[in-house]
């Protein structure tokens, strides 16, 4: 057994007991393999092992990995965009992935909506939720995601499928929980004021929240999606460029 199938039996475990601990179903959450810098090679022991929905963070990166698995037998069953998006690389990836994440202003689901429209498909998105207030994360205010929510109203190639958020890096998870508890009642808040097509009514709306440091915390308060790099692949070789920023 590989350590990249260890892994994802482990994460599995740690999902499940979150969930029960919750009262929840284990089954009510996707495990996003993400995928930065990870070559085809370890992607596919990642599908071998079972995880089946793939998260990038760069277009640039996600392209030729898509290319590679578009006619393979053994393949991503979907592709999500985790990072974030360029108005000018917007017409790269709509069409090829399943659900962007990080949705972060009108004037980019306006250009989603607009290629959407050249390809004749509904793009599922997220609103990014600047949960925690930091000024180096991308985001939408929480105070601001109800009237962002609603003005999607009006682009008919956009289906809002939920919220997600890129909480702070923590040393214990716990320090997360209220950001995680925020999300979830934003999330139920704009569930019940919002009452539009463009809110998926084929699927929950997904909250994707929860990464390698804080998932555990996250599935307990109510996350359907979570992105694990590290506890899944180890720990990420930084490039020089990387390494001297």
């Amino acid at each position: 057994m590989s350590h990249i199938s260890e892994n994802v039996r482990a994460v599995r475990k740690v999902i499940s007991e979150s969930a029960k601990k919750a009262g929840r179903d284990p089954a009510e959450i996707k495990l996003i393999g993400v995928t930065k810098t990870v070559d085809t090679s370890r992607i596919n022991e990642l599908l071998a092992a079972g995880v089946t929905e793939i998260g990038e963070n760069r277009v640039q990166d996600m392209l030729p990995k898509y290319e590679y698995f578009f006619d393979r037998e053994i393949r991503p069953r979907e592709w999500h965009f985790i990072g974030h998006l360029q108005r000018n690389k917007v017409k790269f990836i709509v069409g090829k992935v399943d659900l962007i994440h990080s949705v972060d202003s009108l004037a980019l689901a306006e250009e989603i909506n607009k290629r959407a429209e050249t390809l004749d498909i509904v793009q599922k998105i997220l609103i990014e939720v600047n949960i925690s207030s930091e000024s180096s994360k991308f985001g939408i205010p929480p105070s601001e995601i109800l009237e962002l929510a609603k003005k999607l109203e009006k682009l008919r190639f956009l289906r809002l499928s939920g919220l997600m958020c890129v909480a702070p890096f923590v040393e214990n998870a716990e320090e997360n929980r209220g950001n995680f508890t925020k999300m979830r009642n934003l999330s139920v808040d704009i569930q019940e004021r919002c009452h539009y097509d463009t809110i998926s009514r084929e699927s929950s709306f997904e909250l994707s929240m929860g990464m390698t440091g804080d998932y555990s915390v996250a599935v307990e308060e109510g996350a359907t999606m979570i992105r694990i790099g590290t506890a899944l692949f180890g720990e990420r070789i930084k490039t020089e460029q990387e390494v001297l920023i």
